[in-house]
């Protein structure tokens, strides 16, 4: 039974199981993956997990006797049009930064040398990550731990854990460290609010999807350190690493940060989250 919060939310503990459950199976699917790799020489590719998370979601999902549509949204024509606007937001939530240190000179743009495959391969990464890490995230263990806690106690939650899976990346040193952390904890909650006021995973896989993809396949900075085939070459012309994001990108950066908190605003204030199709 739920247990009344003294905020007036229904504190529901048979939900936190569920959180076990679907962790405790994703584990359980990945450990014989590792293995293999490991005899293999060969990582798991971001396709192979994304689909283990699926079907660690399928399954919980199965067991809750609920559709997997509450936890993706339902396939349509409003799901293409919240991942078309997701799209553009994360397009300007890259080039503005971006376009506000090339007019600052502290950033110039040579062409790329990447061909066109290696672009499409890269866009085509670009899509695994955001759909596993989204699937990941902000699928059964935010939505999971929104109906047990509430949705900000459970977005700083997922914030958390999405800041740890960053910081094993390369070129966080120092102060770089610092930036990134703050930098990728305001960005989940950007993603968490996408969720929240839409019900479905497209605008926060739009969202998270066209950043990458403006940040490191068109811009050329980094994506959490990562370096990708890219249209353009950016030449940084300062050594300020918390204004440019350095080499670990515009993810590290002060006018990054500042797009995020925008972007997070916007989302946030557009309208009321959209409740739960469950909710009376």
């Amino acid at each position: 039974m739920p247990t009344d919060l003294p905020s007036g939310l229904a504190f529901r503990p048979r939900d936190l199981l569920w959180v076990a459950a679907f962790l405790a199976l994703l584990a359980a699917m990945l450990f014989p993956l590792i293995l293999v790799s490991a005899g293999t020489g060969r990582q798991p590719s971001i396709w192979e997990q994304a689909a283990l998370i699926a079907v660690a979601t399928g399954l919980v999902q199965l067991f809750r006797r609920r559709p997997l549509t509450e936890v993706t949204g339902r396939p349509g024509l409003a799901w293409a049009r919240q991942l078309a606007i997701g799209a553009g937001l994360g397009a300007l939530l890259m080039a503005l930064p971006a376009l506000l240190l090339a007019a600052g000179g502290w950033v110039a743009f040579q062409p790329g040398t990447a061909t066109t495959m290696a672009l499409l391969q890269a866009t085509l990464l670009m899509a695994g990550v955001a759909i596993a890490e989204e699937l990941l995230f902000r699928g059964v263990l935010l939505q999971r731990l929104t109906d047990a806690l509430g949705l900000w106690p459970a977005q700083l939650i997922i914030a958390g854990l999405f800041v740890l899976t960053h910081m094993g990346n390369p070129h966080l040193d120092g102060m770089t460290r610092v930036w990134a952390g703050v930098n990728i904890f305001a960005a989940s909650l950007l993603f968490g609010m996408a969720w929240a006021r839409t019900r479905s995973l497209a605008l926060p896989i739009g969202l998270h999807f066209m950043a990458n993809v403006t940040q490191g396949v068109l811009l050329g900075f980094g994506v959490s350190g990562g370096s990708e085939p890219s249209l353009l070459t950016p030449q940084f012309r300062t050594d300020l690493t918390w204004l440019t994001g350095g080499a670990f990108g515009l993810e590290a950066s002060l006018p990054g940060l500042v797009a995020v908190l925008i972007t997070l605003a916007v989302v946030t204030l557009a309208g009321r989250p959209k409740a739960h199709p469950d909710a009376h």
